[in-house]
């Protein structure tokens, strides 16, 4: 190539450059979420009022733990009444909202995490406000990773229940209670490995939990929680004899579960 038409491609590059747009950055898209998730509400700075704990770098994206506490001042009159989980880059960025009872004071559970994300829990106390904590989490293909166990041993269990209470009453009165629902809940984003087809969608979407009469907490879930869905929780007892639960999945099958208030810790 002439040394003129060589001169005149760098001079065509360079103007390209020049007038080329600047690289945005990418945009956060937590405002827009919390704006259409909340209806606009506001919400306050959590700090100081709940810790959100979860890895900073997951070893298993599909099941990252993650566990919510209110860490209110002795004297203060609020107390939690709902959690809302969202995982900003996921697909459905809503993992879970929980109605919770008196006495519940730390939620914990597992979720897929689908890529490196800002992690926001929302809680909402009982003087109206919501309260806002976050937590960045590396992680990636939670969302589309291949369920643990085979189609067919994940339905030969789906619905089945355990429950199970920890330690014996402490001081503070507050103890330690776990449910756990057998079920694939898949995302509609896993492959069959088998006949590479996609999975459709399958999971709990609502579950709740009474002591004796009292709703302990509510449960609407999505994809977003992991397979087996598992929820840790605080409660304080009420003398009731017994706990039960009810979970329903998408596609409308009902379990039910009932355990003596002190069941084992197994």
């Amino acid at each position: 190539m002439p040394k003129w038409c060589q001169a005149t491609w760098i001079a065509v590059l360079l103007l390209a450059c020049a007038l080329a747009p600047p690289t945005r950055a990418a945009e956060d898209p937590w405002p827009g979420l919390a704006h259409d998730i909340f209806k606009g509400r506001a919400l306050e700075d959590g700090t100081g009022s709940l810790a959100l704990e979860m890895p900073a770098r997951a070893e298993d994206a599909a099941i990252v733990p993650i566990t919510i506490r209110a860490i209110l001042p002795a004297g203060d009159p609020r107390r939690l009444t709902g959690l809302t989980i969202v995982i900003d880059e996921n697909p459905a960025p809503v993992a879970a909202s929980f109605v919770l009872g008196s006495g519940v004071v730390s939620l914990s559970t597992r979720v897929r995490v689908d890529s490196y994300t800002n992690v926001h829990a929302v809680a909402e106390m009982s003087d109206g406000k919501l309260y806002v904590v976050e937590t960045y989490v590396k992680a990636s293909g939670g969302c589309s990773a291949p369920a643990l166990k085979n189609a067919d041993a994940a339905m030969s269990a789906v619905g089945q229940m355990k429950f199970r209470v920890f330690g014996n009453t402490p001081a503070s009165g507050v103890r330690e209670g776990q449910i756990m629902v057998r079920h694939p809940n898949s995302s509609g984003l896993q492959m069959d490995q088998l006949t590479r087809l996609y999975v459709p969608a399958f999971f709990v979407r609502e579950l709740r939990v009474w002591q004796g009469e009292d709703l302990v907490l509510s449960m609407e879930g999505g994809i977003s929680v992991s397979e087996d869905p598992n929820i840790g929780f605080s409660y304080v007892p009420n003398g009731a004899k017994a706990f039960r639960a009810e979970a329903i999945d998408t596609e409308e099958h009902v379990f039910r579960g009932e355990w003596p208030a002190d069941a084992p810790d197994m």
